[in-house]
């Protein structure tokens, strides 16, 4: 998809996709990507299909020969805003935050940004159809999860190291017997439904 916005005169083209649109804890995650056409990994792929060990290798590589930029919008924000339009949010400050603005985005799914000045496509499952969005999801997911890894030490017993922040077993457990914390996404039902009931919340 690169190659035809490149046919239609399109010189700088952006990848742009986010990861944690489902947890019930956390920011959301976007990043843009520029590729250097003359040094794109093999493997590129939707970050949901490949091994941590794969994804982080390929991040790292991407890191380092690609423009990137990765960007959150905070729980307040999806708590303020919903979901969505955080994502949204995240994504502008990820195509803001490049080393040079791109004259084209290819954004991931159904839905353009509607703040987003710049001429854009929305690729539906375009994490895997498109090497730049492949390669957005790619650095978004490792950061994230670092991220989430990072907040598991300071809020141990949620389990956040394994399931990201996602409504696991465990997860779900954890939000009743221990309560919520400030990282928890208050208006997703099933924090919301724990805070309704009274439950503690954890600072």
């Amino acid at each position: 998809m690169e190659d035809a916005a490149i046919s239609a005169g399109f010189l700088r083209v952006a990848g742009v996709d986010e990861v944690g649109r489902g947890p019930l804890a956390g920011p959301v995650t976007a990043a843009a990507v520029v590729l250097d056409p003359g040094f794109i990994p093999d493997g590129l792929n939707d970050s949901k299909k490949l091994s941590i060990t794969k994804r982080t290798y390929l991040a790292d590589i991407l890191m380092e020969h690609a423009d990137v930029s990765i960007a959150h919008a905070s729980v307040e924000e999806i708590d303020t805003h919903n979901i969505l339009r955080a994502s949204h949010i995240a994504m502008c400050r990820a195509l803001a935050g490049l080393k040079r603005p791109p004259d084209h985005v290819l954004v991931d799914g159904s839905m353009i940004p509607r703040d987003l000045a710049i001429p854009a496509q929305a690729v539906i499952k375009g994490d895997a159809r498109c090497l730049s969005i492949s390669a957005a999801s790619i650095v978004a997911k490792n950061c994230r999860d670092r991220l989430m890894v990072d907040l598991a030490q300071q809020h141990p017993g949620y389990g956040w190291e394994t399931n990201m922040g996602y409504g696991s077993k465990s997860h779900m457990s954890a939000l009743q017997n221990l309560g919520v914390t400030p990282h928890h996404r208050r208006s997703f039902k099933p924090v919301h439904n724990i805070l309704y009931q009274g439950k503690n919340i954890r600072y």
